[in-house]
């Protein structure tokens, strides 16, 4: 296997596996490509490369700025933008455990807290609010758990992995 199409096939299998951090096959392509390259890439560059369209580049590259995964670069000389991404693959780890934490986790445990309160004495209710508080608790330790390892920095996996297992 040659490079561009060692490349090629690493940018398809990391746009595939988006959906499984909850962004778009496009936008993990994105992400994928300024994540091997050398230099910072215009948004020409990434058009080129990935074949996809100036809209469809520009939403992505907005998305992916939201998260805090991609940043805008100056290049000396230059007029165009110029975006790269977190190289250290831990740190983007953190950035993504805490951005779906952030959009996905938060909004559950705020939805499970309201539906197991509710003032209601039926049995229905009864078990609704039981099976709720305990997603509820269930999904917080998950999130604390998460908060925890995004809030360590420096070499987060593994030092919770030895504090896991210690």
């Amino acid at each position: 296997m040659d490079y561009k199409e060692a490349k090629d096939k690493f940018i398809n299998t990391w746009g595939s596996l988006g959906s499984l951090w909850g962004i778009n096959k496009a936008m993990a392509q994105i992400q994928a490509l300024l994540f091997i390259s050398t230099k910072p890439l215009s948004m020409e560059d990434i058009m080129e490369e990935l074949k996809i369209s100036r809209g469809n580049t520009s939403m992505n590259l907005r998305q992916l700025m939201d998260w805090g995964i991609v940043t805008k670069e100056l290049v000396a000389g230059e007029r165009k933008e110029f975006f790269t991404t977190e190289k250290d693959v831990q740190e983007l780890a953190r950035i993504v455990a805490k951005e779906r934490s952030r959009r996905e986790i938060k909004p559950v445990i705020k939805v499970l807290a309201e539906v197991s309160t509710i003032e209601d004495t039926s049995p229905e209710a009864k078990e609704l609010i039981k099976q709720t508080k305990a997603l509820h608790e269930l999904t917080e330790t998950a999130d604390e758990m998460i908060n925890k390892l995004v809030n360590q920095k420096q070499n987060w996996i593994t030092k919770s992995l030895v504090k896991l297992f210690t």
